[in-house]
């Protein structure tokens, strides 16, 4: 284990040893950190977090992934699917906690790499990733509808959904008329700018219109909440490290490590679609881990490559991590000259942004095309959106992923069959040719099982043909094998023929058999 690490170790390169810069890097840069500014501060403040905080993470972050991870193109920061692990870290164990978390997740992250483990998370069923992402959009959306309308809470608001329904509806008459306009004037402008001025950075132009109608509209803003914003980055310093807060936010680093793996190769999927690169999946979740910590000594949280923001750095030119790098730099210096008039934003301006960055994270056409497809991949997405929210993120990761894997076992055992051969009534009476065919394991032995009971004839020789075969697990040889042993007893013996090298080999290597005629049956085979 020790020498593959160390192998591991040796094979990592960061994006940084190969850069070079161009001019539309520059241009690219600029246009992402316009799109990160509002973004990182309002998925922040949903968070259940200061926005100071979620740009330190676009600036730590951002520059981190670009320059450590794997791919060329990769634009971290804070996600809209953290939100809701965010917000139930700060509620339960406290911003400190939240830090600490963020610092293990990103060991793990970096150890995941290390361990080249990160081609492992592919392995998660599209559906469950859909019914996922559906599911935070939800939850981002109801957890919005606070500022949107401006509602006074008798209490602080509620984490779980169906508790937080019934708190806002209680709070209904205390609707404020100028945040709703707001919000809906936000929605309004970037969905028209998007339509008809595609070239104009639409989240940034619609927030500073909103900014400057709220001196006339009043409506409470950042600074409202958070006071004044700092004018550049805190020294970095480690979190607390005492055993009690360490292991309770183990459980929020598994979490944030599951997602950020999944949500950072997923973008780096679509970056490399988009662009003709090839990603090194183990080196992303390096930098990613590499990034993390960086953003835990900061103060930030959790930053993994967002899709939005890295689709926006490809279609504006970039040409390497350079871009990435800018962008980062571009908001630090944001930070230092602007923070003051970032203090003015009007929280449901943020708030309409994130109702439109919830609705577009539902997939809409995709999840209309799974239905019509397969009605196991609808159930596994629904099940696995249902759980998310109305229960946990990682439960409805869990589940889902448990019930893919149920419908898949039932859907390669209908493809498992065994008849008797076409041509038998040619061949010796004494001698019987049966065919199987699709995979023989676990799932399907109970299946080939009352197949093969059909067999009431009993010849010297029954000859299992098993050149349909592609796989046989434990549970299949050894069904295999005890069919030979209870032939045996009546007199006939079973031979395996058409089976692979490999087949052969796993039929071979049961030497555990509970009949010893069935073991010399399939030995002779």
């Amino acid at each position: 284990m020790l020498r593959a690490q160390k192998g591991a170790i040796m094979a990592y390169r960061p994006a940084f040893l190969d850069f070079s810069f161009a001019r539309s890097d520059l241009q690219a840069g600029l246009t992402v950190a316009i799109v990160a500014l509002p973004l990182s501060m309002a998925i922040a403040i949903a968070s259940g977090v200061g926005p100071d905080r979620g740009l330190v993470t676009a600036i730590v972050g951002g520059f981190l992934v670009s320059a450590m991870g794997g791919t060329r193109h990769q634009i971290g920061g804070p996600a809209g699917a953290f939100i809701v692990l965010v917000a139930a870290c700060v509620a339960q164990i406290g911003i400190e906690g939240l830090i600490l978390a963020t610092l293990i997740s990103g060991a793990m992250l970096a150890v995941l790499g290390l361990l080249r483990l990160g081609g492992t998370i592919r392995y998660v069923p599209y559906p469950v990733i859909l019914g996922f992402t559906a599911g935070i959009a939800v939850i981002i959306a109801v957890s919005q509808l606070h500022d949107l309308l401006g509602l006074t809470l008798a209490g602080p608001e509620p984490g779980p959904l169906l508790e937080k329904l019934p708190v806002l509806w209680a709070a209904r008459d205390s609707l404020q008329p100028a945040s709703l306009a707001i919000a809906l004037m936000t929605i309004a402008l970037i969905l028209g700018l998007q339509r008809f001025a595609p070239r104009l950075p639409s989240m940034l132009v619609a927030i500073a219109v909103v900014t400057l109608a709220g001196l006339v509209l009043p409506a409470p803003t950042v600074a409202d909440r958070f006071g004044a914003l700092p004018s550049g980055l805190p020294m970095p310093q480690l979190p607390d490290l005492s055993p009690a807060l360490v292991w309770a936010a183990l459980p929020f680093a598994a979490s944030f490590t599951l997602l950020g793996a999944i949500e950072s190769l997923l973008s780096g999927m679509v970056a490399d679609q988009m662009a003709g690169t090839r990603m090194r999946a183990d080196d992303e979740l390096v930098g990613q881990g590499i990034a993390n910590i960086g953003v835990a000594l900061f103060g930030g949280f959790c930053t993994t490559g967002t899709i939005a923001r890295t689709a926006t750095n490809v279609r504006a030119g970039s040409s390497g991590p350079a871009s990435g790098m800018i962008h980062a730099g571009l908001l630090l210096a944001v930070l230092v000259i602007a923070a003051p008039l970032a203090g003015a934003i009007p929280l449901a301006g943020l708030a309409g942004l994130l109702m439109l960055v919830a609705w577009k994270m539902i997939e809409w056409h995709a999840i209309a095309a799974l239905s019509r497809i397969s009605r196991g991949d609808a159930i596994t997405m629904a099940v696995t959106f249902l759980t998310v929210v109305l229960r946990d993120l990682t439960e409805g990761i869990i589940l889902g992923m448990a019930l893919a894997g149920v419908i898949f076992i039932a859907r390669m055992a209908r493809e498992t069959g065994a008849e008797p051969g076409q041509d038998q009534d040619s061949h010796d009476p004494h001698e019987m040719v049966w065919h199987l065919r699709g995979p023989v394991f676990f799932g399907s032995v109970a299946r080939i099982e009352a197949l093969l009971d059909r067999i009431v004839q009993h010849p010297r020789l029954l000859m299992l043909d098993m050149a349909g075969v592609p796989m046989i697990d434990s549970t299949g040889a050894r069904m295999i094998e005890e069919l030979a042993g209870r032939l045996s007893h009546k007199g006939t013996r079973l031979v395996v023929i058409g089976a692979s090298a490999r087949l052969r080999r796993k039929l071979a290597g049961l030497d555990h058999a509970a009949d010893a005629e069935g073991a010399r049956a399939l030995a002779g085979s």
